[in-house]
């Protein structure tokens, strides 16, 4: 198979729609969080679906941003890192809680309970270190990212226009649904979710269609 900048921006659109769904999916009668539940089977699989859902995201934003690189300018290039150190950070901090967290649970389960609060948007009772920063960089990377990156696609006017703005107002959204209890907290994936899965679905079709162009042409020329 022949690799063109149509196949990978196809490809970037695939992965958009595949992370936009895990990340509605894993959060959908999610357990509750604690020392206990961290090392179930169902949490472990949801958090490794978690860490596939960031990785292509990843995918998905760098094939929007590169996409149309010149439409999205300083504003696009600034929301693009922003929003990918978030996702780095989520896909950091997820494979923690899957591979790290569980094997601690019962030798020092409040520093287990204190890590998993503060991803939840509460307070941690003891020390956690470092994980305390790199989760506020997680929470401001996804937020401003989200909210800057959706405002220069909807600017560049390339993809589904509804879907930038879905994403950008997503991120201020989630500023709301963080300060409520858990099982609303868990909506933010919908907003963002539902954004991502249009975003892709349009950079697949703009794909296909700069695609279907030249070889019109072709066949016009062909027919002279």
């Amino acid at each position: 198979m022949t690799i063109t900048p149509t196949t990978l921006t196809r490809a970037a659109g695939a992965a958009a729609v595949v992370a936009g769904l895990l990340f509605i999916g894993v959060q959908i009668n999610h357990p509750h969080l604690d020392a206990t539940s961290i090392g179930t089977t169902e949490v472990m699989v949801r958090n490794l679906l978690k860490v596939l859902m960031a990785v292509l995201a990843l995918v998905g934003i760098t094939g929007m941003y590169l996409s149309q690189i010149r439409k999205n300018g300083v504003v696009g290039l600034a929301g693009y890192l922003v929003l990918g150190t978030g996702y780095l950070t989520i896909m950091s901090t997820v494979a923690i809680a899957a591979c790290v967290l569980p094997s601690i649970a019962d030798t020092n389960p409040g520093y287990v309970n204190d890590i998993l609060a503060v991803s939840k948007g509460d307070s941690a009772t003891g020390d956690i270190g470092s994980l305390q920063i790199v989760q506020q960089v997680q929470d401001i990377g996804f937020l401003a990212g989200s909210l800057v990156f959706g405002i220069a696609l909807y600017r560049a006017r390339v993809l589904a226009r509804w879907a930038a703005a879905l994403l950008a107002v997503g991120g201020v959204v989630t500023i709301v649904l963080a300060l409520m209890p858990d099982a609303f907290y868990r909506l933010l994936a919908f907003p963002n979710g539902i954004a991502m899965i249009g975003l892709g679905y349009s950079l697949w079709r703009t794909a296909r269609t700069v695609t279907a162009q030249p070889a019109a042409v072709r066949a016009t020329a062909d027919a002279k």
